[in-house]
């Protein structure tokens, strides 16, 4: 059986660019890309906070240390430069592959720095 999984997340990126015409569904700084785990064309899940919209797409690399989170093609539409997203990859598991798993969680403040990084998340509590 097979489980799927958060591998990772860009948690509150905020988007600096929303380019309809421009080839590539999501550009992404390439240190927060490797920071992440999150290889070049692979599907990501966009979760927007200032709208609740949800997509689909892939991560293309932007210049390394720019702080880019550009959302282009049709997912422009969903997103707009200054919105705050969520960024997701997931990963199908084994049981056996579940049991030391940990996904790379990378908090992101001003201008897309990484502020921390974690492994799980808090248990929410009342």
């Amino acid at each position: 059986m097979q489980t799927t999984m958060l591998k990772c997340k860009l948690h509150r990126a905020c988007v600096t660019h929303s380019e309809v015409e421009y080839e590539g569904s999501c550009a992404i700084d390439g240190r927060l890309l490797e920071a992440a785990g999150i290889h070049e064309y692979e599907q990501i899940q966009i979760y927007n906070v200032a709208n609740g919209e949800r997509f689909t797409t892939y991560a293309i690399r932007a210049e390394d240390g720019s702080g880019i989170i550009s959302v282009n093609g049709a997912a422009a539409h969903k997103a707009n430069p200054g919105d705050r997203i969520i960024i997701c990859s997931y990963v199908e598991l084994s049981q056996q592959e579940l049991v030391n798993f940990k996904p790379k969680l990378v908090y992101l403040g001003e201008n897309n720095t990484i502020t921390h990084t974690r492994n799980t998340i808090p248990v929410q509590v009342a």
